[in-house]
């Protein structure tokens, strides 16, 4: 190490500790500097040597927005693997990959945003692809697994510092920057914090990023919850993110603050520390935070703790000591390791949902690779540029051999015939580039314009045939003959432009609407403008929103995709049909899917296989599940977007080259209307997620098969210490060596609150050879089995009797035993000493939780300001009160009643100046003993607490 000299100024000495290198740092720096620091991009400060730096490089599963990179299995894959130590392997390849590309260009960065942990609870949520799991413990599992990738194992420098999105309760792109998910004390302990509050603990999160979203009420950006519970979590400085243009939104749209400045201070005072907001333009943020210093909002000492925060992660990442830094300069890119890897990793995401023995398939069988997504290998918005690509049809092609397999990929072939009798036709072109300018890599890919060096189409006598997909809900694409999408930049021309659908506002979708004035005519829509295409004499443009300037089209169909398929089907022994989802349509950040089941499109499609040839495999190929009629088919399976070599993947398990062993991670339903409502985040009341769902799935929470077979037998439990070990023998009792995943789940036998039907408490994946057998063992700690007590306002373990169940799925259950548990017995709820904070109910009818306060505190208002109930079980009254004390704001009524009896008190509340003008009402009110207390609510009223005296 080196002494100090004046050269070598403190922050620069290594043998210091961070904390002492920090704080010198920080006393260098002026305020302005220091101010500077809060926006994502933090300018240099050449005078001290510090160099400039962002926060936030995605990485979800690779390097994206940078280029090319290593593309693995969507998350949510990456969750179906069911293998942190998989996972975990591909942490490190993607941060490796990211130290590799960062020595190349220093605009890629080691602050990863990545991973999501946001629990899956509704399956139309546009984001589903980017989760792991509606389970906590799964989510967590997998989460921390890919931390402790990205992170690296050396005592002090960390590879990448990764963090966790989006926090908190965040399952909705519907009005998701106003709307408020509404969550109770348990399901946010239980359920939504769970998943945070684990992968924190586990040490490899440098920070966290706050949802757009709303929670009871109150923004995530100033949650309280940020100090109350993430800080509590570690003794580590973490780091909190904001999300891109959150922090205006809490003026802008949310109107939650009058002026920018007080809703700046706020964020920065509830533990934001660095502000992602109007893209690499810090102006407006500094101006912001030095209006709040001059006001008095903030002092320095609460800009230096949020730096502090920034400073930590950059000295863990070597930024200050790259001679010591091992990870410095180095990291491996696109190597064969990284590639086996990418594959391996698409060969465990793949799902067996259902087989009668089709599969796997026979040698020297004739195959019909027949769908929209046979030929695709589909990108998502958090995908890096693909180096390698493999799609279903060339991985059957290299597997069984080109002359075996047929392709149809059902497209509907049509020509666009204008009301002069032309057809829509795509110029010729030569010598074009194959991408436009600017598109290999990008900080923000949404800044990437539509190309404008091709000619825009036009309208002649003979047209051009082109490939029609509905992906759903009459949003279509449209193809022409070279591959290319019809598409439309920024001067609204329409051109055969681009590679595929993409962008932050999706430029090649459209929808053909009938004209009620030209029977048999149709307009084109453009979705991303919103305005209808026209033909004029400079070519064919996007016209404006006004149908009357928009030109009427007659589709011409040549052939339909059933047709194709039909023929295709008919002449092969197997079809394979592959069927799903284009990441960038209807699902997506921004657009939650409005319906589980597949786009009408598709299901002709697999209709037309189905009646030509009974022996169809269905491989689904999604971001997310659907509901599909699954009945007569031999053979179905699942995979999210696989990456790289997600066609390769898919024919090897086809071809029994490797056994499936995937699992779902999240519930598959019946169909629509097993859904909750989709901001509905009660998934305790609203008996969501197999944690709570008493409907029958389609497929089941954990379900997957396999070409083998296993017994489980020995179940066996030690109960030594606080922490019973519960184990078990698993015997490959099938042909071929398979992966199987051992599930361990418990169940509280007689809870005295709703407690989920079952909940994962582990799970391992194990691979046996035939004949082989294993003993797996689980240790079973007793937080796995504690609820969160809203009369204590803590966790707590109920005595009593817990099922131990042992299987390969939520459903399928092998092995199961009843264990007696020493806990803490509850207690009665003592209303004359503390009273009853509204959002601490046991059940609730029509209730939302808001905010008491802007700053903290919850309160419970109807729901649209209707009616709306509350239930507080064995509320102890003692020898008896006289009166009951209500703390509310608003209008409206409260009326009370006992053990569901008749009407006990009623009190009107009025006169509140605003929503957090919380008063005082008394009405005369008589109980003595233990009763369940049922109070009903009506109008605007917002009622923070209950209390009794006399």
């Amino acid at each position: 190490m080196t002494a100090e000299t004046p050269s070598t100024p403190p922050f620069r000495d290594a043998s210091l500790p961070f904390a002492k290198r920090i704080d010198d740092l920080l006393s260098r720096l002026t305020l302005g500097e220091r101010i500077a620091f809060l926006h994502q991009f933090v300018p240099a400060v050449e005078r001290l040597g510090v160099s400039a730096f962002r926060t936030g490089q995605e990485a979800l599963h690779g390097v994206a927005w940078m280029g090319p990179a290593t593309v693995f299995p969507q998350a949510v894959g990456l969750g179906a693997t069911w293998n942190e130590d998989l996972v975990r392997r591909i942490g490190e390849a993607v941060s490796s990959e990211a130290r590799a590309m960062r020595a190349r260009d220093d605009r890629v960065g080691l602050n990863v945003w990545s991973p999501t942990v946001n629990l899956l609870r509704h399956p139309l949520w546009g984001r589903n692809e980017e989760g792991y799991s509606e389970d906590p413990a799964l989510t967590s599992t997998i989460a921390t697994a890919y931390t402790r990738g990205l992170r690296g194992d050396h005592p002090v420098y960390w590879r990448t510092a990764p963090v966790l999105k989006h926090w908190l309760a965040h399952n909705n792109e519907t009005a998701r920057d106003t709307s408020s998910s509404s969550v109770r004390p348990r399901v946010l302990h239980e359920y939504d914090l769970r998943a945070f509050r684990d992968t924190v603990v586990a040490g490899a999160v440098a920070g966290v990023m706050p949802a757009y979203n709303l929670v009871n009420g109150r923004p995530n950006h100033v949650s309280p919850y940020l100090r109350e519970h993430l800080r509590a979590w570690t003794d580590q400085e973490l780091l909190v993110c904001s999300d891109a243009g959150a922090p205006s939104n809490l003026v802008d749209s949310e109107h939650y603050f009058d002026t920018h400045e007080e809703a700046t201070a706020a964020a920065l005072l509830a533990g934001v520390d660095s502000f992602t907001d109007h893209g690499t333009d810090g102006s407006r943020i500094t101006a912001r935070v030095r209006g709040a210093l001059e006001r008095g909002l903030l002092t320095e000492a609460d800009v230096d703790t949020a730096v502090r925060r920034q400073l930590a992660v950059r000295f863990r990442l070597g930024e200050f000591d790259p001679d010591l830094d091992p990870y410095a300069d180095t990291g491996e890119f696109d190597t064969p390791a990284h590639r086996a890897l990418a594959r391996e990793a698409a060969e465990q995401a793949v799902v067996l949902l259902r087989n009668d023995g089709l599969l796997p398939l026979r040698p020297g069988v004739r195959l019909a690779v027949v769908g929209l997504l046979a030929d695709e290998c589909k990108l998502d918005w958090y995908s890096g540029t693909l180096i390698h690509r493999s799609t279903p049809l060339e991985g059957l092609y290299e597997r069984f051999g080109a002359e075996r397999v047929d392709f149809a990929e059902g497209v509907d072939r049509v020509r666009l015939r204008t009301s002069a009798g032309l057809y829509l036709a795509v110029p010729a072109v030569d010598g074009v580039p194959e991408e436009a300018p600017d598109a290999e890599g990008a900080l923000d890919p949404a800044l990437i314009a539509g190309r404008t060096d091709l000619p825009p189409l036009t309208a002649d006598a003979a047209g051009t045939e082109l490939a029609l997909v509905d992906w759903g809900g009459g949003v279509l694409t449209l193809r022409a003959p070279d591959g290319r999408y019809l598409s439309v930049a920024d001067d609204g021309f329409l051109r055969a432009s681009a590679d595929r659908p993409g962008g932050w506002i999706v430029q090649e979708t459209f929808r053909l609407e009938p004209s009620a004035a030209h029977d048999g005519g149709h307009l084109l829509k453009h979705l991303g403008t919103g305005g209808y295409v026209c033909v004029a004499a400079d070519g064919v443009k996007v016209a404006g929103p006004d149908p009357r300037e928009a030109e009427v089209f007659e589709p011409v169909f040549t052939e339909r995709g059933e047709e194709a398929v039909a023929r295709a089907a008919a002449a092969a022994d197997v079809v394979i049909v592959v069927a799903g989802n284009d990441p960038h349509i209807n699902g997506r950040e921004t657009e939650d899917r409005t319906t589980l089941r597949l786009p009408a499109h598709q299901q002709r499609l697999l209709d037309a296989a189905r009646k030509a040839n009974p022996a169809t495999v269905l491989a689904l190929v999604s971001a997310y599940p659907y509901a599909v009629d699954v009945a007569g088919l031999p053979a179905v399976l699942w995979t999210a977007h696989g990456g790289q070599a997600a066609g390769t993947a898919l024919a090897g398990i086809l071809a029994g080259d490797v056994s499936p062993a995937g699992r779902l991670p999240q519930t598959w339903y019946a169909g629509d209307d097993d859904l909750p409502g989709l901001l509905d985040y009660d998934v305790i009341g609203g008996r969501q997620t197999y944690l709570y769902f008493e409907g029958t799935p389609l497929f089941p929470f954990g379900h997957g098969l396999s070409y083998a077979t296993f017994a489980y037998s020995d179940l066996r439990i030690r109960r030594e210490g606080a922490s019973p070990t519960v184990s078990c023998t698993v015997t490959n009792t099938g042909a071929v060596t398979a992966d199987e995943v051992v599930q361990l789940y418990t169940r509280a036998v007689a809870p005295s609150v709703p407690r989920p039907r079952r909940a994962l408490a582990a799970h391992r994946r194990i691979r046996l050879d035939p004949g082989a057998s294993a003993t797996v063992t689980f240790e079973l700690p007793p937080e796995a089995l504690e609820f969160w007590d809203v009369i204590q306002g803590r966790r707590r373990l109920e005595p009593g009797a817990y099922d131990l169940l042992i299987g390969a799925s939520s459903e399928d259950i092998r092995l199961a035993a009843t264990v007696e548990l020493d806990g803490e017995p509850g207690t009665f709820r003592q209303v004359c000493e503390h009273g009853l904070n509204a959002a601490d109910f046991d059940d609730q009818r029509g209730i939302a939780i808001v905010d008491r306060t802007r700053a903290a505190g919850d309160a419970v208002t109807p729901e649209d300001g209707d009616t709306g109930e509350l239930l507080f079980r064995g509320c102890d009254f003692g020898p008896g009160v006289t009166r009951l004390v209500v703390e509310a704001a608003g209008e409206g009524e409260i009326e009370v009643s006992l053990d569901g009896g008749p009407l006990a008190a009623r009190l009107t509340v009025s006169g509140s100046r605003g929503p957090y003008d919380q008063r005082t009402f008394t009405v005369a009110f008589t109980a003595d003993g233990v009763h369940d207390v049922r109070l009903q609510l009506r109008g605007l009223v917002r009622l923070a607490h209950v209390g009794f005296s006399g």
